[in-house]
């Protein structure tokens, strides 16, 4: 694609690398095939091509609307159309760049900036989440049954004391997690223990940053990382193998860092050794001898692979493989490259759209009637799980029972 970028970004660094990413484009439309907002609205601006030209007209010069800045909310950021894409085009790198561009422009008003404030501050701390969820459940009987079925039933909280092993590796707590799902990580560890792996967590360190990066707040994001990235140095010091990562929305944005941080001479060279440690938990056990964890009358599931595992990782089928080589018979699932609808703060800010692609892709998982659906994402988990007519878990769990 050619470009005519006005002056005041052209010799720039984010002109530069949108230049980069808009010259890779051929503009031929696989993307809207795949895409999940384009696939409901039929809207082309509504999908990663039309988007790809209104980010490229703000760059050349035409002045941002909120039109387009409710183009670009509508965008999942959930990177099916990069893996479509015949000519590798980094679509996310230039979404990022064209958000933060339009936000500038196009300032949203009072109480939109408020709530996308207090949905950064919140959900960013596991103890905020957990108060939250606390007080949700205590009035969860008055609530309306299309809210009720919004408040997640408690995690199950497990006392664990692993024995020392001379592997070691860190594992990413995360915000929402440990507040709506302890026994994720839980399972984890008692896995990684049989294994032989002691797994170690960081008490100073908290949200990977990924929830603020998409409600616009990229210096939250970055101070996110920077406390993480010290957080975690004394062990990786000390010889860690890797960074465990169980949620698979908070993989992709650990792995960022060196990018995220590139900028920032103090953090430039360890935000490349984290982002070279962290491993999605299934980029691990696929590596290891699983052979303790077969399972010879396993029962007949349902998976669902969220985005930020199949296109923002690309590590399409791992997880599935693990699982049928475990003993698990999976059912199949019609167009499971869809995301449903998640997407970190998505089905808070974007509920309608959010709601419709929740309501196909459990028809999608349940069509064949699986005894449960596991996921890999905290967020997917508590999506699905609201609605769900089988019981919704992590696939560590699987392993753990």
């Amino acid at each position: 694609m050619q470009t005519q970028l006005s002056d005041k970004y052209r010799d720039t660094a984010i002109g530069q690398q949108a230049d980069a990413v808009l010259r890779s484009c051929v503009h031929c439309g696989f993307c809207n095939a795949t895409c999940p907002t384009y696939q409901l609205l039929g809207d082309e601006l509504d999908g990663p091509r039309g988007r790809i030209y209104q980010i490229k007209q703000v760059l050349e010069g035409q002045p941002a609307t909120a039109t387009l800045r409710n183009h670009l909310d509508r965008c999942l950021t959930c990177r099916a159309c990069e893996t479509t894409c015949p000519s590798g085009v980094q679509y996310h790198r230039l979404l990022d760049i064209g958000r933060e561009l339009v936000e500038i422009q196009v300032p949203r008003s009072w109480l939109q900036r408020k709530l996308r404030s207090l949905l950064g501050y919140v959900l960013r701390s596991p103890q905020r989440v957990a108060a939250l969820l606390f007080a949700g459940r205590l009035v969860r009987p008055l609530m309306p049954a299309r809210l009720r079925k919004r408040i997640p039933v408690p995690g199950r909280s497990v006392a664990l004391t692993p024995a020392g092993h001379s592997r070691r590796m860190l594992l990413l707590d995360g915000c929402v997690q440990p507040a709506a799902a302890p026994q994720i990580n839980a399972a984890a560890i008692q896995v990684f223990d049989r294994l032989g792996i002691h797994l170690s967590r960081a008490s100073e360190a908290g949200c990977c940053g990924a929830l603020q990066f998409h409600l616009s707040d990229i210096d939250g994001a970055r101070q996110r990382a920077r406390e993480n990235i010290d957080a975690w140095w004394p062990f990786i010091e000390q010889g860690t193998e890797a960074i465990v990562i169980t949620a698979t929305g908070c993989a992709p944005m650990v792995k960022d860092y060196a990018h995220l941080l590139k900028d920032d001479p103090q953090y430039t060279d360890r935000a490349e050794r984290v982002s070279a440690l962290a491993r999605d938990i299934s980029e691990v056990l696929r590596d290891e001898n699983l052979d303790a964890f077969r399972k010879p009358q396993a029962r007949r599931i349902s998976f669902h692979a969220p985005c930020t595992l199949q296109h923002g990782q690309q590590l399409t089928g791992v997880v599935e493989k693990l699982l049928q080589d475990l003993g698990y018979e999976l059912t199949p699932v019609p167009d499971a490259h869809l995301c449903c609808g998640s997407a970190g703060t998505y089905s808070i800010l974007q509920p309608d759209i959010s709601g419709r692609l929740l309501k196909n892709k459990l028809q999608a998982l349940q069509e064949h009637r699986p005894a449960l659906i596991a996921t890999a994402n905290i967020g997917c988990l508590l999506h699905l799980q609201a609605d769900a007519g089988v019981p919704v878990i992590h696939w560590i769990e699987l392993l753990k029972d």
